[in-house]
């Protein structure tokens, strides 16, 4: 369909130099962190070995980033700020094998577009330096000045002249946290380079700049991230992968810490985080994720870098050589650890990804079986403590109401047969269905008249969480932990928690900062186990991410993963009394779907079963 104008159709006018370099502004300077990214980057391709960056109020009111490098001549000062001006790329055959960080020329004008920057700058050699100021990317004043070799950057007051782009960013913890992040990935991209952040006048972290992978990992993600990393190395010639990967006995809830690296470039890849979790599938149990710092080298020309502003996306020449190369590394580890294990309990051994190639015979994958849930959420005669979980074998008859708003007038489960009849809130009618038991420690079998039902154990029992939080009679119950647990979550996802710890509590956590990239929990729903501390917070903090908001139409879904987590896992085998309960509760039609929607129960007649044997 072709619109009519009644109108004629408006003059096209080329855009004043200003407007076109905000609208360019908006692609590469998103916040804060974008502003360090490029500087930093700057810092490398200049040849620094120190670098610092500092920020105040989440990077919004100031960033300054000094480096060693080989600096800034005075002439190019001034052209520096220029659109489209840059030292790293002469022509179009440049774009064809990029070995630098930066290249597209749009970083300082964007940058100065938007803000007020100061630089001072001095080349290796020169007698005295040169002090350049900016303020909506026009320059203010220049003059001689005494400084080190090597450049200071210093942004004040980002987006001061953008005010429609102040509203969409973040808290100054938010921010500030995106920036660590930032920084964190430019660190472990050099580990040749010593890089120190500090943030509102407190050093985070300071890497030490002295080549070794390892050491840069420990200054940044921790002794005990570190201590849980294997070594891998390997290459068929035209790509190498070198790095290091988890123990499967390192996993975590989230990928916070999967970190990959293309020719010194840390970038985004779907790909290759999949190749990475692929090599885990038989190893690790759903929810959980390997870590990783891996460094892939490949011809320049073979990596497109040009397909992005931000310059975090890559392109392959051939993205299965890539995918190949870190999947068969991080696979030939964790089978070469499975088998020291065997052997050697506690020691880790590394096979090189080429000696795995030769040597992989395909098995049938590992099945993972969960080890259970906590002895204080186990009843040893039957099910979890929630509200309405009563025996019941008859269909037909339902607990009858309580003053507890509850059925039953109490929370859990009946101790003998003669409790239920003493109780009057049963009927004594003749049981008409049979619990048989249950298979592949999954589905409870049960027979009814000439029907056999399969009923999915986790997600009847998920349902039943669910619903019994939702009720307006639930107020949460947190249980104290002695010894808080200490989630390491990353950066900005910590921060996220911490921002909102109000409806966290509400949900029967307490949350406290544990240093930059970690949270301290205190409390947990008693709902859930310890050990489902972390992969419950990760989970929220995806749905924060996606959603942006928690209250008031997206309380369910919090409600869901806090239900998902409490159910009795599948692959655990359950007693016939946990069984008989969930069979009563799903047979009686209270429970038909879980919360995401899925059924809970599947059926086979009779006359399915004798057609399939051929009786009729």
């Amino acid at each position: 369909m072709v619109t009519e104008f009644n109108q004629r159709s408006p003059k096209i006018i080329e855009l004043e130099q200003h407007v076109a370099d905000l609208i360019a502004a908006g692609e590469v300077v998103e916040r804060p962190a974008s502003v360090v990214k490029e500087l930093v980057e700057n810092s490398i391709d200049a040849g620094a070995g120190i670098i610092t960056v500092e920020i105040a109020s989440g990077g919004m009111t100031y960033i300054r980033v000094t480096d060693n490098g080989c600096g800034i001549a005075a002439s190019d000062v001034k052209t520096a700020f220029l659109r489209h001006a840059t030292s790293k790329l002469r022509d179009a055959q440049g774009l064809e094998a990029i070995g630098t960080l930066g290249f597209r020329g749009e970083a300082l004008a964007a940058i100065a577009a938007v803000s007020r920057v100061e630089l001072m700058t001095r080349e290796a050699g020169a007698a005295e330096g040169v002090s350049l100021a900016l303020e909506a990317g026009e320059v203010t004043d220049m003059s001689p000045a005494g400084c080190p070799e090597g450049t200071t950057i210093i942004v004040r007051d980002l987006f001061f002249n953008t005010p429609a782009r102040l509203k969409f960013m973040k808290s100054d913890r938010a921010e500030g946290a995106g920036v660590a992040a930032v920084v964190l990935r430019c660190a472990l991209s050099r580990p040749d380079v010593s890089i120190r952040f500090i943030k509102d006048g407190k050093t985070e972290y300071h890497t030490p700049g002295d080549s070794q992978v390892n050491s840069c990992i420990y200054s940044l993600l921790g002794r005990e991230a570190d201590a849980g990393f294997i070594s891998v190395e390997s290459s068929d010639g035209s790509i190498t992968v070198k790095g290091f990967v988890s123990s499967p006995s390192a996993s975590r809830g989230n990928r916070s810490y999967q970190f990959f690296f293309v020719n010194g470039r840390a970038i985004r890849s779907l790909m290759l985080q999949s190749a990475l979790e692929q090599a885990y599938k038989s190893t690790l149990p759903s929810g959980r994720f390997p870590s990783c710092v891996l460094y892939i080298t490949a011809g320049l020309g073979n990596v497109d870098v040009n397909v992005h502003p931000s310059k975090t996306e890559v392109k392959f020449a051939s993205d299965k050589q890539v995918f190949d190369g870190v999947y068969y590394a991080a696979l030939g580890v964790i089978d070469k650890t499975k088998a020291d294990d065997k052997d050697e309990p506690g020691g880790f051994k590394t096979m090189q990804a080429d000696e795995y190639r030769s040597s992989f015979v395909s098995e049938p994958p590992v099945k993972y079986k969960s080890s259970g849930r906590s002895a204080r959420n186990e009843m040893p005669a039957g099910m979890p403590d929630i509200p309405g979980i009563l025996k019941s074998s008859n269909p037909a008859v339902k607990p009858a109401a309580s003053s507890s708003g509850y059925p039953g007038g109490k929370s859990g489960l009946p101790d003998s047969d003669s409790e239920l009849r003493s109780s009057g809130s049963y009927s004594l009618i003749p049981d008409p269905y049979r619990v048989i038991g249950e298979v592949l420690n999954m589905y409870i079998i049960v027979e009814y008249s000439d029907i056999i039902y399969f009923i999915d154990k986790h997600a009847a029992h998920e349902r039943l969480h669910f619903d019994a939080l939702m009720s307006d009679d639930y107020e949460p119950m947190s249980e104290s932990l002695i010894t808080p647990v200490i989630c390491r979550l990353g950066h900005e996802d910590a921060s996220l928690l911490l921002e909102n710890a109000a409806l966290l509590d509400r949900l029967g956590f307490s949350v406290e900062s544990f240093g930059e990239d970690a949270v301290a929990i205190r409390h947990i729903p008693a709902e859930i186990d310890i050990g489902d501390t972390e992969p419950v917070l990760s989970e929220l903090c995806l749905q924060l991410r996606q959603r942006g908001t928690a209250e008031p139409i997206h309380r369910s879904n919090f409600i869901k993963t806090i239900a998902c987590k409490a159910a009795i896992k599948a692959g655990r085998a359950s007693g016939s009394r946990e069984l008989e309960t969930i069979a009563a509760r799903v047979m009686s039609g209270e429970v038909s779907h879980c919360p995401h929607g899925r059924p809970v129960v599947f059926e086979i007649s009779k006359a399915t079963l004798d057609k399939g044997f051929g009786r009729i």
